[in-house]
């Protein structure tokens, strides 16, 4: 009996052992993550900013005399060629200014006329020894006296004769008006602003742009420009002109791209200017790469033996699905760019699966 119980023990012994040999639980698999390898490759950033389309050279009008405004020939949009009448105002008091001058001249040149006369007459007399030299010295003192009287009058008439004609308004070169300031009935001040002309010629796509732009990096010189109203409408053109102060009011600098006159570009079309910095050699990384280390940044990495370990790194840029890697990374290296939420340090990954930036 004592034998049977040790064999019934030894039996269920060995079973117990072979259940527990086939319950073992296999070896865990590596996590699979996609990676990708780290490259140095040149950056193009930058970004596109909103403008406007301006004549090159724009020309502010006004009488050069005050008046009534009597007649108004053109409008907003007007095409105008030099030498075309815009606008006149009443005359009449530089009519009787005019009027005033010539009877100034008329009476200083009659003036003239007798001191000529009179010094003739000394002049004859002092040779006969009839008159005194102080006589003939008075006379001739007259004379000049009358000859200045008369170039003083006859400027006077050509101010007058000028001031006449400042009632009619001219164009100054061919262009567009762009802006009216008065209307017919309006008592104008001499040099107040009655038009705007935009001559016609090269034009300018002017944007305000922000400080941050300019620093850091310098910026391309040429910019693609491209109507809001017509994307498809593009052009490239170099910035032509950088205001060297900042506006105040908006923070901004004015930058002027020359557009050369492309009528594919209207006046006071609004556009989208691109603007690039140079290109520089840079690493980049897709964001779902990003993790975080102690509060910085960081990126699972992927040893010769495929275990990840978190490193820091330092941020250089963000970017529009990708950030830019200052420091930490070399070329070559292997980073987690997928299946990082769950990763510990020191953990074998496989990584056959290359992800795509």
């Amino acid at each position: 009996m004592r034998s049977l119980f040790l064999i019934l023990s030894v039996c269920s012994t060995m079973l117990l052992a072979a259940c527990s040999d086939d319950e073992a639980p296999p070896a865990p698999k590596p996590r699979q993550v996609a990676t990708v390898t780290v490259k140095v490759q040149p950056l193009n950033t930058g970004g596109a900013i909103t403008g406007v389309v301006q004549a090159r050279v724009q020309t502010d009008m006004s009488f050069r005399v005050g008046g009534k405004i009597v007649e108004r020939l053109v409008d907003v949009g007007d095409h105008v060629t030099q030498g075309q009448l815009l606008a006149r105002i009443d005359p009449e008091e530089q009519k009787a200014e005019l009027a005033v001058a010539q009877a100034n001249l008329n009476a200083a040149e009659a003036q003239q006329t007798q001191a000529q006369l009179a010094m003739t007459r000394q002049q004859n007399l002092f040779k006969t020894q009839v008159t005194t030299r102080a006589e003939l010295d008075q006379a001739q003192e007259s004379l000049l006296t009358a000859q200045g009287s008369v170039k003083s009058a006859q400027a006077q008439l050509a101010s007058a004769q000028d001031a006449l004609t400042y009632t009619d308004m001219m164009a100054p070169a061919d262009g567009i008006i762009t802006a009216r300031e008065a209307e017919v009935g309006q008592v104008a001040q001499a040099a107040e602003k009655i038009f705007a002309l935009a001559h016609d010629g090269p034009r300018d796509a002017v944007f305000n742009v922000m400080e941050s732009l300019f620093l850091g990096r310098p910026v391309q010189p040429k910019v693609e420009i491209s109507l809001l109203s017509a994307p498809d409408v593009k052009v490239e053109a170099s910035v032509r002109e950088i205001s060297p102060t900042i506006d105040s009011s908006t923070g901004t600098i004015k930058v002027k791209v020359g557009l050369s006159g492309d009528d594919r570009m209207p006046l006071g079309a609004p556009v989208s200017g691109r603007f690039q910095y140079e290109a520089q050699n840079t690493i980049q990384l897709p964001w779902s790469a990003m993790a975080s280390r102690a509060g910085r940044p960081a990126v699972w990495v992927v040893d010769s033996s495929s275990k990840v370990s978190l490193r820091p790194i330092d941020v250089g840029e963000y970017e529009t699905g990708t950030f830019v890697v200052k420091s930490g990374l070399s070329e070559g290296e292997v980073v987690v760019s997928q299946g990082i939420k769950f990763l510990r340090q020191g953990e074998v990954v496989s990584n056959g699966k290359e992800a795509s930036r």
